[in-house]
């Protein structure tokens, strides 16, 4: 039992070292292409210090109409220093078949989608690409559907994860994001 209490505790401490260096929380610590780009970012570098929503998207999905919601809590939030991240995936149900170029379009000219979205990924647990991976592994949960919602303090430290039946505008969605972005 001490051992793991050593090895958590020079975890910690490496972490801490890590982000006092400028470097990256493991569940930040991600290059990513923006959907339809071509140059990856480093999305550490990017959303340092934001509250961040991780979602798994798709656009033929009964939670598809999920995406208004999200934009209304992006265009809330985002002067508070909150952002919505949306990943599409055809993982489940194969309900995000389009090319990104496609589904760029369909976010936008459909719901006004202006929060940033990425590459098209892998978010199931089987074949979970490492941003995913690091997501579940953390919450003790993968998505087991689209829009599942995983929520980051400023710190980039998980604090919450959400399933697809939790609508992004939720009582319990909004006081959890409401609490980290303080004030």
């Amino acid at each position: 039992m001490r051992w793991r209490l050593l090895w958590f505790t020079l975890g910690v401490l490496a972490v801490a070292a890590a982000r006092a260096e400028g470097g990256c929380a493991p569940a930040l610590d991600f290059a990513m292409r923006p959907l339809a780009g071509s140059e990856p970012v480093r999305l550490c570098e990017v959303y340092r210090g934001q509250v961040v929503m991780i979602v798994n998207t798709a656009s033929k999905c009964a939670f598809t109409p999920q995406y208004e919601a999200l934009e209304a809590l992006y265009a809330k939030y985002r002067d508070r220093g909150f952002v919505v991240l949306g990943f599409p995936s055809n993982d489940f149900g194969g309900q995000e078949p389009g090319t990104e170029a496609e589904i760029q379009e369909f976010c936008r000219s459909t719901y006004g989608v202006k929060f940033p979205m990425f590459e098209k990924t892998h978010a199931g647990r089987a074949q979970a690409d490492p941003l995913f991976r690091g997501l579940g592994e953390l919450a003790g949960e993968y998505p087991r559907w689209n829009f599942h919602k995983y929520l980051l303090d400023r710190d980039g430290n998980l604090a919450a994860s959400f399933g697809s039946f939790t609508r992004p505008d939720s009582g319990k969605v909004v006081e959890k994001i409401e609490a980290l972005l303080g004030d």
